[in-house]
């Protein structure tokens, strides 16, 4: 029998991977197997190395043109990396901002 597993994101204490950070890790290692290097990534991705770089660090976002480059490089289409990047976001967001959502009141309708 299958369970279904849920996730409560309200009790999540640290920031879901960067997806440029899970890149680097994850992805990058099978393609330095294959003997790519980090230039020959960005040129077939069609962006200069160092943009490149600031996403594998964390320091630039995956916006929707790398996500697009990104699902085709991988295989696996620009959503995995548009919605790494979404909830990458939300989490910095919402803990930024928490003072201010403290104030903020919730409307329910019913």
């Amino acid at each position: 029998m299958t369970q279904e597993f849920v996730v409560q994101r309200d009790k999540i204490t640290r920031a879901p991977v960067h997806p440029g950070v899970f890149f680097e890790r994850n992805i990058l290692p099978e393609f330095r197997r294959q003997r790519r290097t980090v230039g020959e990534i960005a040129s077939l991705l069609g962006v200069s190395r160092q943009s490149l770089y600031r996403v594998m660090e964390g320091q630039a976002a995956v916006t929707a043109d790398m996500a697009v480059r990104l699902g085709k490089l991988c295989g696996n289409g620009p959503d995995l990396w548009l919605n790494m990047q979404a909830r990458h976001d939300a989490w910095e967001a919402t803990h930024r901002l928490a003072e201010d959502l403290k104030r903020i009141p919730t409307l329910r309708e019913g």
